[in-house]
């Protein structure tokens, strides 16, 4: 498991694998998704153009809503909802959301 920013960058990069931000700004109260408002989206639309993206995966069901909301329609690709990352997701443990992950990303990729 890489520790440090360099090396899970070098993952990133060695899997082909880009990570990007739904929101490009926002309001929001503490980290709290509900609180979410206001919503500037981040535009992908010229990452897709300029790259050979297959899939796109969210990270949580509100990633997933802003994206549908926001972004769908502009890229024409579905995304794959994983279960998210939040430590407010605290009913899953590191090792289990590692597994669902890996179990999720598997079947799009095959």
């Amino acid at each position: 498991m890489p520790q440090t920013i360099d090396e899970k960058k070098r993952l990133l990069l060695d899997n082909n694998i880009a990570v990007w931000d739904v929101i490009h700004s926002c309001e929001i109260i503490g980290s709290s998704d509900s609180s979410i408002k206001n919503v500037v989206p981040n535009d992908i639309v010229f990452i897709l153009e300029n790259s050979n993206v297959c899939k796109i995966f969210t990270n949580g069901k509100k990633a997933e809503a802003l994206y549908r909301e926001c972004i769908k329609n502009k890229v024409g690709i579905e995304a794959v909802c994983l279960l998210s990352t939040s430590p407010a997701n605290a009913a899953w443990s590191v090792e289990r959301l590692t597994a669902e992950w890996k179990n999720s990303i598997i079947q799009y990729i095959i």
